[in-house]
């Protein structure tokens, strides 16, 4: 299947580890690199400005989906190729889950997981079946996947998380997991 277009899930603060926002800096650039659509929250603060920017700088096209709630707290960002203000959290994830290939799961908090644990449960529900990548930049999820694996062993998946969730360490790491996918 060929990737036209990647929903990227990730922080709109930046992080303590300067890695986290210079992971989405390349990514970024590698998608547009690639022909490849951007689509993510729509804000032009912390992870998400630095993924947008760079995408935007390399000659990428760029989706931004933003709630109106939203559009203070996370200060849309304006010169994107198309901004879409919903009227709720949930109408935002769903354009978010409904216009795009696959999903990429960068360093990010709360909104973030939500948005991981949600679309890995639709998947789970046969609700669609994309692909869900997380980029582990310098470990930040290890404690996440150590708790997937225990719930696993424990015997609280009906299939293995992996099957789903496709972990990779670095971006070039998930490019070059596209290019085997292909």
């Amino acid at each position: 299947m060929k990737i036209n277009t990647v929903t990227v899930f990730c922080g709109s603060k930046p992080g303590n580890d300067k890695a986290y926002v210079a992971a989405a800096e390349n990514l970024g650039v590698l998608l547009a690199q690639n022909g490849i659509t951007l689509v993510y929250g729509g804000g032009n603060k912390g992870i998400m400005g630095a993924l947008a920017n760079a995408c935007l700088q390399a000659g990428g096209k760029v989706t931004g989906i933003i709630p109106k709630l939203l559009l203070e707290w996370e200060a849309q960002h304006e010169g994107l190729t198309e901004l879409i203000v919903t009227e709720s959290m949930h109408a935002r994830k769903l354009l978010l889950y409904e216009k795009c290939d696959l999903a990429v799961i960068l360093p990010g908090g709360m909104g973030t997981l939500d948005e991981l644990f949600e679309m890995l449960t639709w998947n789970n529900l046969k609700i669609h079946n994309k692909k869900v990548y997380i980029i582990n930049v310098n470990g930040y999820y290890d404690a996440m996947i150590q708790l997937l694996d225990s719930m696993d062993t424990n015997g609280f998946m009906y299939e293995s998380w992996r099957t789903r969730l496709i972990e990779c360490n670095t971006v070039q790491g998930f490019m070059d997991a596209l290019t085997l996918k292909d």
